[in-house]
């Protein structure tokens, strides 16, 4: 029930803000959904995908990736005119990362898609930082014992990606095939590929 909560104030926040917005003349209620609709239009999985298929497949852009995620997605065209610092987290054979954001459901739009609803529910914002072997498992991730699982926790000023391991077996697939093969889930760390 506090979700609903926090939705509906959250909600009548928005509401308010676009009022003001309009009774300011800043902006009218019809060119404020039509950069609501721009900004969603653009904001996708797949442009992840393609990160992570541009990392596998170049090294020098993996490396710039791992540096300043900000820096080099917008070599491809994300995160022209974002304000966030965008950290991308690998992981190993050893290490396993995983997203979450305890405070609301802050999260890279544009790269991920609009996110998940079990992201923004408190059950998982507050369970996954304290047990993420447990809750990856209710998701079907099973992760060797000797796996470490880091938590990272996005704020309004940084949000993280995951860059899933490679699968075995996709050397001779093109950016686009490998592009594919990459899911919202494996971005927010709580799958594999």
């Amino acid at each position: 029930m506090s979700g609903d909560h926090d939705d509906a104030l959250i909600s009548r926040r928005v509401r308010r803000l676009e009022t003001l917005l309009e009774e300011k003349g800043v902006l009218s209620g019809g060119a404020l959904d039509e950069v609501i609709d721009a900004f969603m239009a653009g904001a996708s999985p797949a442009n992840g995908a393609r990160v992570v298929a541009r990392a596998w497949t170049d090294p020098g852009f993996r490396s710039r990736l791992l540096a300043d995620g900000t820096e080099a997605v917008r070599e491809l065209g994300f995160m022209e005119g974002s304000y966030q610092r965008l950290r991308v987290v690998e992981n190993t054979e050893t290490l396993h990362n995983v997203i979450v954001c305890t405070l609301c459901s802050c999260y890279p739009l544009r790269l991920l898609g609009p996110s998940p609803s079990w992201y923004k529910s408190e059950s998982y914002r507050s369970r996954v930082v304290r047990e993420p072997r447990v809750v990856l498992g209710e998701f079907g991730l099973s992760l060797p014992d000797g796996t470490e699982i880091t938590v990272w926790d996005s704020s309004a000023e940084t949000r993280y990606m995951v860059l899933p391991r490679r699968p075995s077996g996709t050397e001779s697939l093109t950016e686009e095939e490998l592009a594919a093969l990459v899911t919202r889930n494996a971005l927010i760390g709580t799958a594999a590929l």
